[in-house]
């Protein structure tokens, strides 16, 4: 009886064993960064001989599992196979998600190129590693102008500010590695401070459609980034000389980057540049030369669903200033204005004297980010900059060797960011940011302060939101919040306060009269709303196009309101208003893009109303016991801007391209009914490329760039009183300079040194017919002419 009872029970089990190993394990497997299904991926189960893929659907079903704890890997080409645990009771559902490290590989360190977009409906221009490499011994601004819709702003040869369709400074926004630059970028000769050799990608956005960088970007928004790290055990890097004729000088930066499997990794890079005065093709450029030393260091670790990074950047530089722009006399002035040659000329030198800049910028950043079920990506980044910028002019006595400004701008900021898939078509980003900025003006440089000491807070809110409605339509639309409280004090002097009438409109802001300065206490207040709205389009293989609308406000900075003085390396004197409001700016903005590897075009019209635009000109010049200077006004207009930027690409021929750009700006004062000062001409740039990848990719290239005369700008010349002769004589200030031809040659060859290093060795010749010209955007055009003819010979080591 008991044998049976036993048969019956073992029966029993068999049979509930069986039923319990018919279980469904099914599920979905997506990309980790943005949810898509990832199609063709493999699922084996350790143990077992099954294996399965994912259908169109990104949908896997592994059937005849039992009751139990499985291993299971999971591959898909270019991701890293990945092993799960996962427990199976019944019919289970779960999910698993890989991540591109490989594609993602390929795509930044290989192509150099950075493919995801900072606006979905915004045409982005980009320089990827290869081309910013041509620019080792320039700067930002010298890359930057190699784009369509770029010119620079220059101070001679070696402060460079990137102009996007007509617009500068405080309107263009400069990221840096996630970090919104605070460097006094409202100076015309404050050139960004940022090391181009530390850069891995540079995307530019003409206009303020990325608004999670802010809402001011009346211009447009640069967007610096260092080259994604592999998350691979490799060690990398690469150094770079260059050496150039004009300057008589050369540059060297190296990069060394080390990373794990396990997610960390580490990269090292510093830059030594110096270079003596420069030359026009007849004559040496007096104190003209610079002296850099710049270094950042990256650590961080990168896992699926997390990571936490930190960067620090030293950036510092010793600039000198045309030696000729500076004048005695009113008589000099105008001598210095009129004549073709500089009043002084000096040998050859390395030093660097007055008038000069000397700053230094540091820059230290803490990320992390966390990836939430259900919610997405969230962002947390704190960072912290310290610019110090000291400016010398040319003292006698005691005063010689000292500052005649010296500026410390301390900025802290937190920021907040979540990056949401809501459903397969609809992405949200939104986020917070606080900022914290004090300004301290040292009292003790024996001159007026041109800025006065301050403190400063940011609040700043915004969400973007994009829709797929299908394979061909995308549409984008966000808003943001900005608030921004200034609390100032400045001494004014008494007759400059009456002579603008403050002492009516601002009697409540005094805090002391003393015998000829007021001390006042300004505490101001903006509220800026910004928004964009756009959509693209894409037909056939190879067209998109995008529309745009953005709306940008942007308080006015404190030069603009606070200027009252001498502004050293400037060589004038500014003056501000107290009473200016935020400007606001409409852009529409459209483009048609055409992207094939044999014929490709991108057109880019626009046009940009600003209401309470804020333009600085000259308006008389002033004698001063350090010398004699132009004086520039800040004032407030309406003004208008309009252009189109256009490029194109043919490859004619096996190894033979044509590339071309057109850029087109008109810019109105809508008030005056006259054009806008110091607008781009329009330049067309040709350039005739010979490569051929099989002959050790040797590349060949000659450039053609040409810059029409501008001929629509205000008159603002003006008429000054000459005591020598006690007369009148007109300073012509506003003539602009007749239109030239550069000719520019590049070359370059890679040697293979071993199986994982590469030597290129690249020279190039700019200005080849050494022509003498003057550039209408050089602000020292008054002075000199611009850089004759340079050679540089590049070698470059990839390791």
């Amino acid at each position: 009886m008991c044998k049976y009872a036993l048969l019956i029970l073992l029966l029993s089990s068999i049979t509930s064993l069986s039923q319990n190993c018919d279980n469904i394990l099914s599920g979905t497997i997506t990309d980790l960064h943005d949810g898509s299904l990832l199609v063709g991926a493999t699922l084996i189960v350790a143990g077992t001989e099954q294996a399965v893929q994912t259908g169109l659907d990104g949908r896997f079903a592994i059937s005849n599992l039992c009751d139990g704890t499985y291993s299971i890997q999971v591959s898909h080409p270019f991701c890293l196979t990945k092993g799960f645990t996962v427990k199976v009771v019944g019919n289970t559902t779960t999910s698993f998600k890989l991540e591109h490290h490989i594609e993602e590989l390929n795509q930044v360190v290989v192509a150099g190129k950075a493919y995801s977009n900072k606006s979905k409906t915004t045409f982005e221009n980009t320089l990827a590693k290869e081309d910013l490499e041509n620019f080792s011994s320039g700067s930002l601004g010298d890359a930057l102008n190699s784009l369509s819709g770029v010119s620079s702003l220059n101070t001679g040869n070696t402060v460079v500010k990137p102009l996007i369709n007509g617009l500068h400074s405080s309107r263009v926004v400069i990221i840096n590695n996630g970090v919104r630059m605070e460097d006094q970028e409202w100076g015309a000769e404050h050139a960004p401070n940022v090391d181009i050799n530390a850069v891995g990608n540079l995307t530019l956005i003409k206009g303020a459609g990325a608004l999670q960088y802010s809402g001011d970007a009346v211009g447009g928004v640069i967007v610096a980034e260092a080259l994604k790290v592999p998350v691979k055990d490799s060690l990398y890097g690469k150094t770079l000389l260059i050496a150039a004729n004009n300057g008589r000088g050369s540059s060297i930066t190296s990069q060394l980057t080390k990373s794990y499997q396990n997610g960390w990794y580490t990269s090292v890079q510093g830059t030594l540049k110096r270079f003596g005065d420069f030359e026009a093709p007849d004559y040496i450029l007096s104190n003209t030369g610079i002296f850099a030393r710049n270094a950042s260091l990256q650590v961080g670790i990168n896992r699926f669903n997390y990571g936490i990074e930190a960067y620090y950047s030293l950036f510092k530089n010793e600039i000198g200033i045309l030696r000729a722009s500076v004048a005695g006399g009113a008589r000099d002035q105008i001598r210095a204005i009129n004549s073709l040659r500089p009043l002084i000329v000096n040998d050859f030198t390395y030093e660097i004297n007055e008038p000069k800049q000397d700053v230094t910028h540091h820059l230290a950043r803490i990320k992390a980010f966390k990836r939430v079920d259900g919610l997405g990506k969230l962002n947390l980044q704190y960072d912290f900059q310290r610019n110090n910028r000291l400016e010398f002019d040319i003292r006698r006595g005691d005063g010689r060797g000292r500052a005649s400004l010296d500026l410390q701008l301390d900025t802290h900021t937190l920021l907040l960011d979540l990056n949401s898939r809501l459903a397969d078509e609809l992405n949200l980003k939104a986020g917070v940011m606080g900022r914290y900025q004090n300004n301290f003006a040292d009292p003790d440089t024996g001159v007026r302060r041109l800025i006065p000491d301050y403190d400063k807070y940011d609040l700043g809110l915004y969400a973007i939101a994009d829709y797929r409605l299908n394979d061909q339509w995308l549409l984008e639309a966000g808003g943001r919040f900005d608030y921004i409280y200034m609390d100032v004090f400045k001494f004014y002097r008494t007759s400059f306060w009456e002579s603008r009438n403050y002492d009516q409109v601002f009697p409540e802001i005094v805090v002391e009269e003393l015998e000829n300065q007021i001390l006042t206490n300004p505490q101001l207040n903006f509220y800026n709303a910004s928004g964009t709205l756009g959509t693209t389009y894409s037909f056939g293989n190879d067209y998109n196009l995008y529309f745009n609308y953005s709306i940008a406000s942007r308080a006015p900075n404190p030069s603009e309101l606070f200027s009252e003085g001498l502004h050293h390396s400037a060589s004038r004197i500014e003056l501000g208003d107290l009473r200016f409001d935020s400007e606001i700016g409409h852009k529409v903005s459209m483009t048609f893009q055409r992207d094939n590897s044999l014929f490709s075009f991108s057109v880019n019209p626009f046009i940009n109303s600003i209401s309470n635009f804020i333009v600085i000109e000259p308006t008389e010049i002033r004698q001063t016991i350090r010398g004699n200077y132009q004086v520039w006004e800040y004032r407030q207009t309406n003004a208008q801007l309009l252009g189109v930027d256009v490029d194109a690409f043919y490859a004619f021929a096996k190894n033979y391209r044509i590339n071309s750009q057109f850029s087109l700006v008109k810019g109105y004062d809508r008030n005056r009914d006259e054009p806008l000062i110091s607008m781009p001409p329009l330049n067309i740039k040709n350039e005739i490329v010979y490569q051929k990848t099989e002959f050790n990719n040797i590349r060949l290239s000659l450039q053609s760039e040409y810059y029409f005369r501008q001929n629509e700008f205000p008159n603002n010349n003006f008429e000054v009183f000459i005591p020598e002769t006690e007369t009148m004589e007109l300073v012509d200030v506003s003539t602009p300079p007749e239109a030239y031809h550069l000719i520019n040659f590049n070359s370059s060859i890679d040697f293979k040194v071993n199986k994982k290093s590469t030597l290129t060795v690249g020279f190039g010749i700019s200005n080849l017919l050494n022509i003498s010209y003057r550039n209408y955007l050089n602000r020292l055009r008054f002075y000199a002419d611009d850089l004759g003819r340079n050679f540089l010979l590049n070698l470059k080591f990839n390791y």
